[in-house]
């Protein structure tokens, strides 16, 4: 897994130090995996990227995997995206990466596009993989959204800890099988959930979200500061994204300022494992296709 690549632990934003895989040669690119996964949910593409000429870099967020699990406060504000969009930039800053593209799923899809927003002069492109701002997802919520995603409102309340629940059978919550994943990646996963300081991190990034990540989203709609660098939104066609949102790029529309494009990848929800060829090719066209190439 990772072949040629380093995993070593870089500085983040105060005091938070991250685990992190990168490799290869070229212009920079940051990957950024989502829920309940670790940076290695990438070892299919990441070799891909790299063969193909671009240096990647796969840290694993703050909270997850083997990275720092920082004490919470009463608003969750070091769970913030904020606050994992500016590890992720001290992490590149400290390999010498001034200037980059972005790659987020899921969750590391809002880390992704809160990089974006908050330090454009970092960011050359972002791919965003299933997903929609939380503020967007927050106002279309209905019924088949509350069905599909109860578990956005489960994650996030603090009333009755999530964390009870899921540590109490972590692999009945969290389902995924060697085969899937490949056999390292899974190893590396479960010895993730099965950490209560990993599930309680992971709680408090939805906690996040729901309440300071929307704040600062509803901000930046306010100010009208929207992603100025190409922006590539990517959804998997065995997932719920056009079934809940119809246009999945019209829903983007409002937070772009510059080139905007996006595409179906035949995958289900965890496309860098199930169809890695087809998401390395579309990222790599659109790179080339949109004068986002990294820099």
């Amino acid at each position: 897994m990772f072949d040629g690549f380093e995993l070593t632990h870089r500085e983040g934003r105060d005091g938070v130090r991250l685990r992190v895989r990168h490799g290869g040669t070229g212009p920079a690119v940051l990957l950024l995996h989502g829920h309940p996964r670790t940076h290695a949910t990438w070892h299919r593409v990441a070799p891909l990227l790299a063969a193909a000429g671009y240096t990647v870099v796969c840290p694993d967020l703050r909270g997850y995997g083997g990275s720092d699990k920082p004490p919470t406060d009463p608003e969750h504000r070091p769970y913030a995206k904020r606050a994992m969009a500016g590890d992720c930039l001290a992490v590149m800053r400290g390999l010498g990466h001034e200037r980059f593209a972005v790659v987020g799923h899921d969750r590391g899809a809002y880390v992704a596009s809160r990089l974006t927003l908050d330090h454009p002069e970092a960011v050359s492109a972002l791919s965003v993989l299933d997903a929609v701002p939380i503020g967007e997802a927050l106002r279309r919520c209905d019924a088949g959204f509350a069905a599909s995603w109860w578990h956005w409102f489960f994650l996030g309340q603090t009333a009755k800890p999530a964390e009870r629940v899921i540590n109490a059978d972590p692999d009945a919550w969290y389902t995924a099988t060697p085969d899937e994943m490949g056999a390292e990646a899974y190893e590396d996963f479960h010895r993730a959930i099965h950490d209560p300081a990993t599930v309680h991190a992971m709680c408090e990034d939805y906690r996040a979200g729901l309440g300071v990540d929307r704040e600062h989203d509803d901000a930046d709609q306010r100010a009208g500061r929207r992603i100025g660098c190409p922006l590539q939104i990517l959804w998997a066609t065995r997932d719920d994204m056009a079934e809940l949102y119809g246009d999945v790029i019209a829903v983007w529309r409002d937070w772009a300022a510059g080139h905007l494009e996006g595409a179906p990848i035949d995958s289900g929800h965890h496309m860098a494992e199930e169809a890695p060829e087809a998401l390395a090719d579309a990222l790599r066209a659109f790179w080339e296709r949109s004068d986002g190439h990294p820099a």
